[in-house]
């Protein structure tokens, strides 16, 4: 069965070369263009990744991916026409996995569409889970626990927790963070790992403004735990 990708743009000419593309490509695409009309598709309908626009009429495209995110794990790509920094930091803020700036290349779009729903798939089946303290990570269901409730953590949060926490005391940069996400495959800042960090440890630490968990390595990158490979 081809995998259902929801397209939110106002402009029905943005759907209409979207939608094109993306079938080309061999998926089923439903396109919409107000940003309330998305939520219930999402509501309603098996939807395996959301292509969103940000400026939209009435629910502003922001807001709808904090409507979805807060009921599903879907992977969402934010498109702007404006290229604000501001735009990219709060959909990743908000829970978007990627971000593409108008004007794009449909070609473009589909790599990054193919690229969000090959990282959404259980690689990792064979891996055994991890526990550090309270905190239980399992490759395969792709979830997280802390204190036996389940977190909600977006694709790249958990992508993210995971590579760190398979190497206590290791540093990784955020070259190397991000190429393990996308797989030498990223195209935007690299500070966007700064902002996926940023969300994790509000749900993975205690106190988000003293993490114990998820170390900065100043001008380098993260690692795991303390220098000595503690953790609480």
């Amino acid at each position: 069965m081809a995998q259902r990708i929801l397209v939110v743009d106002d402009e029905q000419s943005i759907r209409t070369i979207v939608e094109y593309a993306l079938k080309d490509a061999g998926f089923d695409v439903i396109t919409v263009g107000r940003g309330d009309d998305a939520v219930q598709v999402v509501e309603r309908e098996a939807i395996d990744l959301v292509v969103l626009d940000v400026m939209l009429p009435g629910m502003d495209g922001l807001e709808v991916c904090q409507k979805i995110r807060a009921e599903r794990n879907v992977p969402i790509i934010m498109l702007s026409a404006r290229g604000e920094e501001l735009d990219k930091v709060l959909g990743l803020e908000l829970g978007a996995d990627d971000y593409v700036t108008k004007p794009f290349s449909p070609r473009e779009l589909v790599s990054r569409v193919k690229a969000n729903l090959r990282r959404g798939r259980v690689e990792s089946d064979q891996e055994d889970s991890l526990q550090i303290g309270e905190l239980v990570i399992d490759p395969a269901a792709r979830s997280v626990r802390r204190g036996g409730e389940e977190l909600t953590l977006t694709l790249s949060e958990f992508e993210i927790l995971h590579k760190l926490a398979k190497s206590p005391r290791r540093v990784f940069t955020r070259q190397e963070l991000m190429d393990h996400l996308w797989k030498g495959n990223f195209y935007g800042d690299l500070r966007s790992v700064d902002v996926h960090v940023r969300h994790l440890r509000q749900k993975v630490e205690h106190d988000p403004s003293n993490p114990t968990l998820i170390r900065t390595v100043r001008g380098v990158g993260y690692a795991f735990g303390a220098e000595d490979g503690s953790t609480p």
